[in-house]
């Protein structure tokens, strides 16, 4: 555990924080089966401060290309933008587990080419652990990491980076070969040591059953309720895109709000009610 303070006295990005103790990878570990894990998306210091109150982990996600750059998928993501945004993350949070995603062809074409990168971003983030995607063909990968003190979330089912292997973001698992080989691939991950897995966009019935057999904790994304926790983009959730995977809950319309707030701002600016008394310095 380990507890951070900032200098609140400059700047509006460093509200005074509550005083809370930052959870760790043995403490996520050991909720297996237990109380369900809230992870969630974050990329800027005030999301994370945001967020950070409400949740156990959070996940600085190579969805970001998507969701900050407007790339149209996780490919063209780069170890500069992870780091610089895992760093704004950890600055932003106290409380919740950080990871950092290990963006595609940072870690796959070695157990060494996968450690350089996971020691840049732990270095320079100052996050707890990384995420990488891949099954059984990574493990060896996970196990070279976590022998050397780099904790490891891994990814199985849909996996992004490998959407033009895979043809695209449909469900998967809904054939018995494809539904034995992501059982199998989470396995070998949690066995390799894996502190957790993320199962993503798999039918329901395979969910449960990575749930039930693998040791560390599952945390579902399109997955199921049995699942040992959930994780959504937050962007995703706070309703601020039109178009959302199927599998998305809106539990705020923030797009509509900050809509209506640049619309009553236009009005005023154009009517010159703005700025009014109150927004301006009178002569002492």
């Amino acid at each position: 555990m380990s507890t951070f303070t900032i200098d609140t006295a400059t700047s509006r990005a460093h509200p005074t924080p509550a005083p809370m103790k930052r959870l760790t990878v043995p403490a996520v570990r050991a909720r297996k089966g237990g109380e369900p894990l809230v992870m969630l998306t974050a990329y800027t210091v005030r999301m994370a401060q945001l967020l950070d109150p409400h949740c156990d982990i959070l996940l600085v996600g190579d969805s970001l290309g998507q969701v900050i750059y407007g790339l149209p998928s996780t490919l063209p993501v780069t170890l500069d933008m992870m780091c610089a945004h895992g760093a704004a993350v950890v600055r932003g949070s106290y409380h919740a587990l950080v990871i950092v995603d290990m963006p595609f062809g940072s870690y796959e074409a070695s157990p060494d080419q996968a450690f350089a990168s996971a020691a840049r971003i732990l270095a320079e983030t100052g996050a707890a652990g990384v995420k990488l995607e891949g099954g059984e063909t990574m493990a060896p990968t996970i196990a070279f990491l976590t022998a050397r003190g780099v904790p490891v979330m891994a990814h199985v089912g849909l996996t992004p980076q490998s959407v033009n292997a895979l043809g695209g973001y449909g469900a998967r698992g809904r054939t018995n070969e494809e539904h034995s080989r992501i059982v199998a691939d989470a396995r070998a991950v949690a066995e390799a040591g894996a502190f957790s897995v993320v199962a993503e966009g798999v039918i329901e019935p395979l969910a449960r059953t990575i749930a039930a057999e693998v040791a560390c904790p599952v945390i579902g994304i399109g997955a199921s309720a049995a699942c040992d926790g959930q994780v959504l983009v937050a962007e995703d959730m706070l309703g601020l895109f039109e178009r959302t995977p199927r599998f998305v809950k809106r539990y705020a319309d923030m797009a509509g709000m900050i809509g209506d707030a640049a619309a009553a701002y236009a009005a005023e600016v154009r009517a010159r009610t703005f700025p009014g008394p109150d927004q301006v310095y009178a002569p002492k």
